[in-house]
C-alpha cells in the first residue's frame, strides 16, 4: 500500500517539476529579452534570454492544442498524430522483433561457441560505435530501393539495428548464468545441447532477456522516428516532427508531437514490463521487477 503511494506521488511530482521548470524558464527568457528589464541596456551574454522565447508556448497550450483543428474540419491534432503514431508503431513492431530475434540468434551462438564470440563479438560491438545519424539515410533509402519491399522496411531495419545489441549482450549473459552444477547434471545423463539450451539455459536467461527487451523497446522507438526524420515521407511521427519543425509558426504543433513520441517509447517500454510480470507470474506466482 505504502509502495503505492510513493509511486503514484512520485508519477506527480516528476511532471509537475517539469511543468514548473519549462514555464520558470520561459517567463526568465522572456522578462530579460537581452536586456536590463525596462531599459535599452544589453545584459551580459551569460545571462542574456533566448531572444526566440515566443517560440516556447505554454505547457497548458500544448495540451490543449491535441483537441484544437488541424488540416480541415473534422480533424483534429490529436486525431492526426494518433494516425501517425500506427504508421510509427509498425515500423517498431517489426523492427523490435528482427532485432530480439537476431540479437537471441547472435548471443546464443556466441555462448555455445567461444571461437565466434572471439571472431564477431567485437564487430558486433565495433557497429554500435559508428555515429547513428551518418548512416540512417543511407540504409533507409538502400532498403527503400528495393522493389519488392514496403518503402517503410528501410525504417524498419534501422530499428532492428538498434535493437539487436542489447538483445546479444544480454543473451549471452543470461544463457552463462545458469547453474554449471546442472549443466554437468544433464550432461551426465547424456542430454542434447539443444535440450540443455531449451530446459536449462533459455529459462536461466528469461530476466536477462527482459532487461534485453526493455532497452530494445525504447531504441526502437528511436531508430524509428530517427530513420523517419533522415528520409522524410508524408508519414510517421519523425515525419510530422521535420514537417512542424520546418515552420517557425507551428511551434505548438512540435511540442505536442514531441509529447507523443516521448509518450510512445514509455507505452513501448511499459508493454514489455507488463509482459515480464505476467511471465514471472506464470512461472514463479510472483510478480518480475518492473
Amino acid at each position: 500500500m505504502r509502495s503505492g503511494v510513493r509511486r503514484g506521488l512520485a508519477a506527480i511530482a516528476l511532471p509537475t517539476a517539469l511543468v514548473a521548470g519549462w514555464e520558470g524558464y520561459r517567463a526568465l527568457a522572456l522578462a530579460l529579452d537581452n536586456t536590463w528589464p525596462g531599459t535599452d541596456v544589453a545584459l551580459p551574454v551569460a545571462v542574456r534570454g533566448t531572444g526566440n522565447a515566443q517560440q516556447f508556448p505554454h505547457t497548458w497550450d500544448v495540451i490543449m492544442a491535441f483537441g484544437r483543428p488541424y488540416r480541415g474540419a473534422g480533424e483534429t491534432l490529436g486525431a492526426y498524430l494518433l494516425g501517425q503514431v500506427g504508421f510509427t508503431l509498425r515500423e517498431v513492431g517489426v523492427g523490435f522483433a528482427l532485432g530480439g530475434l537476431l540479437g537471441f540468434a547472435l548471443g546464443t551462438l556466441f555462448a555455445h561457441s567461444r571461437l565466434a564470440e572471439r571472431s564477431l563479438l567485437p564487430y558486433v560491438v565495433a557497429s554500435q560505435t559508428v555515429p547513428f545519424i551518418a548512416f540512417a539515410p543511407i540504409v533507409v533509402l538502400a532498403v527503400n530501393s528495393v522493389d519488392w519491399l514496403p518503402r517503410w522496411w528501410g525504417v524498419a531495419v534501422l530499428s532492428t539495428y538498434l535493437v539487436f545489441f542489447p538483445m546479444t549482450v544480454n543473451t549471452l549473459r543470461g544463457l552463462r548464468s545458469a547453474s554449471p552444477q546442472a549443466e554437468e547434471l544433464l550432461r551426465s545423463y547424456r542430454t542434447s545441447a539443444w535440450t540443455r539450451l531449451w530446459r536449462l539455459r533459455v529459462p536461466a536467461a528469461v530476466p536477462y532477456l527482459f532487461v534485453g527487451a526493455k532497452v530494445g523497446a525504447t531504441a526502437a522507438v528511436v531508430g524509428a522516428i530517427v530513420g523517419e526524420l533522415s528520409a522524410p515521407s508524408s508519414q510517421g511521427i519523425g515525419a510530422a516532427l521535420f514537417a512542424f519543425g520546418r515552420v517557425s509558426n507551428q511551434s505548438v504543433q512540435l511540442f505536442a508531437t514531441v509529447l507523443v513520441a516521448a509518450a510512445l517509447g514509455i507505452v513501448s517500454y511499459l508493454a514489455v514490463s507488463a509482459a515480464e510480470r505476467a511471465v514471472a507470474w506464470r512461472f514463479t506466482g510472483r510478480r518480475g521487477a518492473s
